[in-house]
């Protein structure tokens, strides 16, 4: 650009810079902070029994209070696989999480709650939570009056408050005793999903054409449910263990009779002892014997 003698740039010239590349992780470092990830999310995946039933009890609390919503979240990141959100990404992107969905992103329909939104890089969401316990929570937070247009909001007398993402990171700390956030379930039921789907496909997976394909559409199925692509959950969610195991003729076959004998109206078959089949193989490199 030609300037004139005692001419400055103009301040949208002085103040672009270059962005700086982030510096690459070593391989070697990527893989032992993936390792560890994965074994926090297996003692995350010991805490969600005890979670659960905390959970259970607090969303029969009266009114609107904030263990109950609290316990409302925690519920829908249990079964929805939402992402926990957060206001600065909602201002800079105009999409949302769950502490950030607002009361237009749902509504209740034949028993169930629907959310409709925009979530991370503009993917149009839509998902349906039919838990009973949930939907009465969400249905008197869709009715209340008053207290803003966020959807999770608790009463303290008659003051209203968002429910934040620290709030329910402080929640799953206290009721499970160590850090939990949202990537964790998602992490989990991931790696769940992507064992069992692995399990089914054993039978017919006799050579290592039939594994890959195995592999493939087991990583499909898990980025339907986690809404990213198969590449992100092969990379970023599902335990890379269940592969190596399955690969070599390991998975949790014999759980796959009992999905959904624990579950109750709107929870996942692969909760209970499918959970408990993949954290002992996990756990152990193999199954116990009998199960």
């Amino acid at each position: 650009m030609d300037l004139h003698p005692g001419q400055r740039p103009s301040a949208s010239c002085r103040y672009r810079r270059r962005r700086t590349p982030p510096v690459p992780v070593p391989p070697a470092v990527r893989a032992e902070q993936e390792q560890a990830k994965h074994e926090h999310v297996l003692d995350v995946a010991e805490t969600l029994p005890a979670v659960r039933e905390a959970v259970e009890g607090h969303l029969g609390d009266r009114g609107l209070t904030r263990q109950r919503v609290l316990a409302t979240a925690v519920r829908l990141l249990d079964l929805g696989f939402f992402r926990i959100g957060s206001d600065r990404y909602t201002d800079l992107n105009n999409s949302y999480g769950l502490t950030t969905l607002l009361r237009e992103h749902s509504r209740c329909q034949a028993g169930a709650v629907l959310f409709t939104y925009t979530g991370k890089h503009g993917k149009e969401i839509a998902q349906t939570v039919a838990d009973p316990a949930a939907c009465r929570s969400l249905t008197a937070l869709l009715r209340r009056r008053g207290g803003g247009d966020r959807l999770l909001a608790y009463w303290e007398g008659r003051t209203s408050h968002d429910l934040s993402s620290d709030d329910v990171n402080a929640y799953l700390k206290e009721l499970a005793g160590l850090e939990i956030t949202a990537k964790d379930f998602r992490t989990w039921h991931a790696t769940v999903m992507a064992a069992v789907a692995l399990a089914v496909s054993q039978p017919v997976a006799r050579s290592e054409t039939a594994r890959r394909r195995a592999i493939a559409r087991a990583e499909r199925e898990v980025a339907g449910y986690l809404g990213n692509t198969p590449a992100v959950c092969r990379a970023s969610y599902i335990n890379p263990r269940v592969v190596e195991l399955f690969e070599e003729g390991v998975t949790v076959a014999a759980a796959l009779p009992h999905l959904g004998d624990e579950g109750a109206y709107g929870i996942p078959a692969t909760q209970g002892p499918a959970e408990r089949a993949v954290l002992r193989m996990l756990r152990n490199g193999h199954l116990a014997e009998g199960d």
